[in-house]
C-alpha cells in the first residue's frame, strides 16, 4: 500500500486506523462529513490529533453525495479502501431508520461504485457482531445472519451483501469486518464506556437496560485498527469477525472495573433492555488468528486504564459533553 483512502476518518475506529497507516509511511486521504450524530467535540478532538501528520490529507465528504466523491477518486488512485463510515448505535436506528440506510448501504453502494470505475482493487468494510442474533455463542463467520434485530444491524447486512455483489460481478477484492464492542480512548459519547465512565465520575445516575447481567466482547480500539489493516491483503471475498476472543464480561462487573479506577460508586437506574439489544456476544477468532495471524494485545483492565486516564486527561472539555 502506497495511498489509502480511509472513510470516517474522524470517527472513533477511523481515526486509529489513519493513525496506525500514517505511522507505516502509508499516505491517507481521509473523508467524513462530520454529521451531528454526537458531540462535535469528539471529533474535532480526533482531527486534531492527526491534521498536520505528514502523509495525510482530509476532505469534508459524505459518502451519500457521489459527485463530490468522485471527485476525491478522481485526484488520485487509491491502493485500498477503508471504509469505517457509518451511522452507528443499535438503539438510535429506530427512531430514524432512513438515515442508517442512506448512509451505511447507499454510501457503500457509492463508493462500490466509483471502484469499479476507478478500477480500486481493494476494500476493507467495517461490519458488526449485531448481525449474530439468535445464533449460539461464540459466534462464527459460517453462520448465517439473515436476521437483523435493528434497522443498523440491516443495513450493515445490505452493505456486505452490495461487497459481495461487487466482488462477483467486477471483482473487486473484498475483506468484511465484525467488530466486537469497541472501546478505548476517544470513543464514542453514545456507547457505554464513555457514558458511564463520565456520569459515574459527575455522580450522575447511569441508566442500564436490562438487568446488567447481559455480556459484551470488548474489544480494544487499537487492536482493532491492527486488525484492520492486515484485513487489506488480498482475500477474494471474505469475512472476518474481530472481537476480544476471551471470556465476555457482563455489564454489570464492567462497571465495577470503571468504579475502581474512579474512586467512585454508580447509582443505577434501571431500564427494560430494548427489543434491538442482544443479550449476549461473544467472538469466535480463529479465522483472524489463522488468515490475519492477529489476536488482541490489549486486556480489558489494560484498556480500561487508557480509557478512563485518557478521560481525566481531558477533563476540561470532555466534561461538558453532550451526550
Amino acid at each position: 500500500m502506497q495511498h489509502v483512502l480511509v472513510t470516517g476518518v474522524a470517527g472513533f475506529i477511523g481515526n486509529r486506523v489513519a493513525h496506525q497507516l500514517l505511522d507505516r509511511g502509508i499516505a491517507v486521504t481521509g473523508i467524513d462529513n462530520r454529521n451531528d450524530a454526537y458531540d462535535h467535540r469528539v471529533k474535532d478532538h480526533r482531527l486534531a490529533s492527526i491534521e498536520g501528520r505528514e502523509g495525510f490529507r482530509f476532505v469534508v465528504v459524505d459518502l451519500v453525495d457521489r459527485d463530490a466523491l468522485r471527485g476525491v477518486f478522481q485526484e488520485r488512485p487509491f491502493d485500498v479502501i477503508f471504509n469505517l463510515a457509518a451511522r452507528a448505535g443499535v438503539r438510535y436506528s429506530i427512531v430514524n431508520p432512513h438515515v442508517y440506510l442512506s448512509s451505511n448501504a447507499q454510501g457503500v453502494l457509492n463508493l462500490l461504485e466509483l471502484m469499479h470505475e476507478f478500477e480500486t482493487p481493494k476494500i476493507v468494510q467495517a461490519s458488526t457482531s449485531s448481525l449474530y442474533a439468535g445464533h449460539a455463542m461464540p459466534f462464527v463467520e459460517s453462520k448465517p445472519v439473515d436476521h437483523p434485530l435493528s434497522a443498523y444491524a440491516a443495513s450493515k447486512k445490505a452493505a456486505e451483501v452490495l461487497c459481495y455483489t461487487y466482488h462477483h460481478l467486477y471483482g473487486i477484492d473484498v475483506t468484511i469486518l465484525r467488530y466486537f464492542t469497541v472501546y478505548g480512548p476517544a470513543g464514542r459519547p453514545d456507547m457505554a464506556p464513555f457514558r458511564f465512565i463520565k456520569w459515574i465520575h459527575e455522580g450522575t445516575p447511569i441508566t442500564v437496560f436490562g438487568d446488567g447481567t447481559q455480556t459484551r466482547d470488548f474489544t480494544y480500539v487499537d487492536d482493532i485498527a491492527r486488525g484492520t489493516l492486515l484485513a487489506a491483503q488480498p482475500a477474494g471475498y471474505d469475512v472476518i469477525n474481530l472481537g476480544g476472543g476471551k471470556k465476555p464480561i457482563a455489564l454489570l462487573d464492567f462497571i465495577r472495573l470503571i468504579e475502581e479506577r474512579l474512586g467512585k460508586q454508580a447509582e443505577i437506574v434501571w431500564e427494560p433492555m430494548s427489543a434491538t439489544e442482544m443479550k449476549d456476544t461473544a467472538a469466535d477468532i480463529r479465522k483472524a488468528k489463522e488468515v490475519l495471524d492477529w489476536e488482541p494485545e490489549v486486556d480489558l483492565e489494560e484498556g480500561l486504564d487508557a480509557t478512563v486516564g485518557w478521560y481525566l486527561d481531558n477533563l476540561d472539555w470532555v466534561r461538558d459533553v453532550v451526550l
